[in-house]
């Protein structure tokens, strides 16, 4: 018992878990439709979250996002792929995004910061597991879920799947939607993990002979145990094919910004 109250504490000793205020007002907004005034106050604070995510990481320069579960300890073989990832991912000049919790997402910006590059994330309350992880450059903590999602998204030209339970996968699927709907660019999606996701694997190519998806739709997904063949996919496909390079937004003083600076291990 006590060790689960542990658990529900994060670095700085704040309550996270299922009792929380967060979680139960998150609960009440989803729970139908409120009063006129209660609509426009939770449309009100959605609005926001998205403000202080966009100030957050207006300046990170471009990102790779990994998923994969909060759930793996340091002992694993996931956690240190994980690292390994995030290492060799800042060598490649990205800024490194994750969900910003432990397991496999702290295992990413540990190597990323380790690495000496740039390690961010956005961290969501959770019962019981999603903490934020103490290897991050930058990071927000944010509410709703689906702002959450939007933030991972909008700075990433790739995104790395590693093994992870629901979360891990509703992350994939919605990327591979917005893919296919053009809503954003082919950046390229590397599944880490063949053992682990063989099953998603062979339902992709049932979809694909039932004709739901498309082949082109699953060009740009690769699946691979291989560190190196996954850089050189992100290479390729991010860097290569779409010409990608840094770009510069001048920090508004009035606004109190300034560039997201980190000095290059040597």
């Amino acid at each position: 018992m006590e060790e689960n109250k542990e658990q529900e504490k994060d670095y700085n000793g704040t309550e996270w878990g299922d009792s929380s205020e967060k979680t139960k007002e998150i609960r009440y907004f989803l729970e139908g439709p409120k009063s006129r005034g209660s609509e426009l106050w939770y449309a009100i604070k959605i609005f926001f979250e998205f403000i202080k995510g966009f100030r957050t990481f207006h300046f990170i320069g471009p990102a790779v996002t990994v998923f994969g579960s909060a759930r793996f300890k340091d002992d694993h073989p996931y956690y240190k792929l994980g690292q390994r990832i995030g290492g060799e991912l800042v060598k490649m000049g990205f800024t490194v995004m994750t969900g910003g919790g432990p397991g496999v997402m702290e295992a990413v910006n540990r190597g990323a910061k380790e690495a000496g590059g740039r390690s961010v994330g956005c961290n969501i309350e959770l019962p019981f597991e999603q903490k934020p992880n103490p290897y991050m450059d930058k990071w927000v903590e944010l509410d709703f879920f689906f702002v959450r999602k939007v933030m991972l998204l909008k700075y990433s030209y790739a995104f790395i799947v590693l093994p992870g339970g629901f979360g891990t996968l509703d992350e994939f699927f919605e990327t591979l939607t917005l893919i296919q709907t053009k809503k954003i660019k082919n950046f390229p999606i590397v599944l880490m993990g063949s053992k682990y996701y063989t099953d998603i694997r062979e339902l992709l190519d049932v979809m694909l002979d039932e004709g739901t998806i498309s082949k082109e739709d699953l060009d740009l997904i690769m699946m691979t145990d291989n560190v190196d063949e996954a850089m050189a996919h992100i290479h390729h496909y991010a860097i290569k094919q779409h010409g990608l390079t840094k770009k510069i937004f001048k920090p508004s003083r009035f606004l109190g910004e300034k560039f997201f600076h980190k000095e290059k291990a040597k």
